[in-house]
């Protein structure tokens, strides 16, 4: 299944949050029967080349690859899928006019205005039609928009409206800076207003994307993307109880201060 057909399974849809170069973890997030990653060119490196071989290689793993650009950056964009890209995940969506102008440099005409080439990876290098190019984008390219504002929230209906918008995630360490607030996720306003934009994508039956750093909230995530930040859960591993089989594999003085 495509991850376009995974997310209209009204499923959760998991992934991993990850930054070039990593592709061991993408080959890892692949091993452990994920469904895609997310590769942030938004806050990381945007290098296409590098980009092509992390895509490739998920590929190589049944993996299928979305990818954050930075704000309006409809260059990326297209880069991004014409070398294999599943979706794009756009952030600071503040307006249905915004969303509007996300899902044209997404998809080709007549919904969009994507430049149209064949001969590029996702295009099977020429292997394909242009009617099967352009149906197989339709059926598969996934556009998610991010929140990241007070005013972005409040609009939510108007912005999940837009034809083409897939998922709706907010962004809450954006939306808490853009607040004046300085604690993320855990700011009550934030949660707030969180909670009205997972309602109002509830009602409207669209998929929601929940970005996490503790794997066992993953089951309480609205339907729709589950994806894991990987640097998060890395991070946050020293801070927890070791476990046993790694206790048991430790060298003899492991851990010992040089004298």
């Amino acid at each position: 299944m495509t991850l376009k057909q995974l997310l209209a399974s009204r499923r959760h849809v998991v992934g991993g949050l990850l930054r070039m170069p990593a592709e061991t973890l993408v080959e890892l997030a692949g091993v452990a029967g994920l469904d895609f990653v997310l590769i942030d060119c938004e806050h990381g490196p945007a290098d296409t080349l590098a980009l092509q071989r992390h895509i490739v290689t998920a590929e190589a793993h049944g993996l299928a690859v979305l990818v954050r650009v930075g704000r309006d950056d409809p260059k990326l964009i297209l880069r991004a899928l014409d070398l294999g890209a599943s979706g794009i995940v756009l952030p600071h969506v503040d307006t249905a006019a915004e969303a509007g102008r996300a899902v044209r440099a997404v998809c080709y005409p007549p919904l969009g205005e994507r430049g149209v080439a064949t001969y590029t990876r996702a295009g099977r290098f020429g292997a394909v039609s242009l009617d099967e190019h352009l149906r197989r984008a339709a059926d598969t390219v996934v556009v998610v928009a991010m929140l990241e504002t007070r005013p972005a929230c409040e609009r939510v209906e108007e912005i999940i409206a837009v034809d083409g918008i897939d998922a709706v995630m907010v962004g809450p360490t954006d939306l808490a800076a853009s607040l004046g607030l300085m604690g993320g996720g855990a700011e009550p306003e934030v949660r707030r207003l969180m909670a009205a934009v997972h309602q109002a994508a509830s009602r409207a039956d669209t998929p929601v994307m929940s970005i996490l750093s503790d794997p066992l909230a993953a089951a309480s995530a609205p339907p729709g993307f589950v994806v894991f930040n990987l640097a998060d859960v890395l991070a946050a591993a020293p801070d927890r109880e070791p476990a046993p089989v790694l206790e048991r594999h430790r060298p003899s003085g492991a851990g010992d201060t040089a004298s």
